[in-house]
């Protein structure tokens, strides 16, 4: 599938309207990563609101809160591939043009391009610069990691847990039953059809615990005594 748009552009036009593009382009992956912490929301966006200088993204397979005093500007990208597959995405970007989260397309360039057709360009941009493989060999993953604990936990539970990662410009939410751990590649991975969440093997040092009414809140920090934006929430017999 090729397109006459250009691999990447900025857009002209709102955070709003960019976030709203999205509703048409089928199966869509909100993608967040800070701290060593990776948070994705998987499938088709169903609503998008405007609430308070946010905009808001709803339906069955997200809930997000986009902070329209931080995040100003939008850029399409055609370059992401994964095999034989193009996987195009929205980068939501910051006043100084910092890409602070992404929206990918996983059912390709062609809703992609329909999409975004409607949208007025705001001029070609240069190609990003792949970047080299670090050669770092991955931390092994151990059930006793602090990141993994109170993962494990919730899973052999079956309860419901709510996951919420907080990044600049972003809060993503999701609530749900743990069905499976797979320790891969240095990080604890969560894969289920509408969430992913990918932690690096020591990221997390430690869990602040807050307790009231049965339930629990755990804030993830890291060895440097700083919040990564990860927080738990659940039953306190569980967490």
């Amino acid at each position: 599938m090729t397109t006459t748009r250009p691999i990447r552009e900025r857009l002209a036009c709102s955070v709003l309207e960019a976030a709203q593009a999205t509703r048409a382009m089928g199966r869509v992956m909100l993608s967040a990563a800070a701290n060593g912490a990776t948070h994705e929301r998987i499938g088709p966006v169903g609503e998008v609101l405007l609430e308070d200088g946010h905009v808001r993204l709803a339906g069955g397979a997200h809930d997000a809160s986009i902070d329209l005093a931080v995040v100003t500007g939008v850029v399409a990208d055609r370059s992401g591939r994964m095999k034989d597959r193009v996987l195009p995405r929205i980068e939501f970007q910051s006043a100084a043009g910092e890409t602070l989260f992404s929206m990918i397309a996983l059912d390709g360039l062609e809703p992609f391009d329909a999409a975004v057709s409607g949208l007025a360009t705001g001029g070609t941009l240069p190609e990003k610069e792949r970047p080299a493989p670090s050669g770092d060999r991955p931390a092994e993953i151990t059930e006793t990691d602090p990141g993994a604990v109170p993962l494990h936990a919730a899973r052999a539970s079956g309860e419901a847990i709510g996951v919420v990662f907080s990044a600049p410009g972003l809060v993503q939410r999701w609530t749900g039953t743990v069905a499976d751990i797979k320790p891969a590649m240095g990080f604890i991975n969560i894969i289920q059809p509408d969430f992913h969440l990918h932690l690096k093997a020591e990221a997390v040092s430690r869990w602040a615990r807050a307790e009231a009414d049965g339930a629990a809140r755990l804030e993830a920090f890291d060895a440097g005594g700083m919040p990564l934006g990860l927080t738990l929430s659940g039953p306190a017999s569980v967490l």
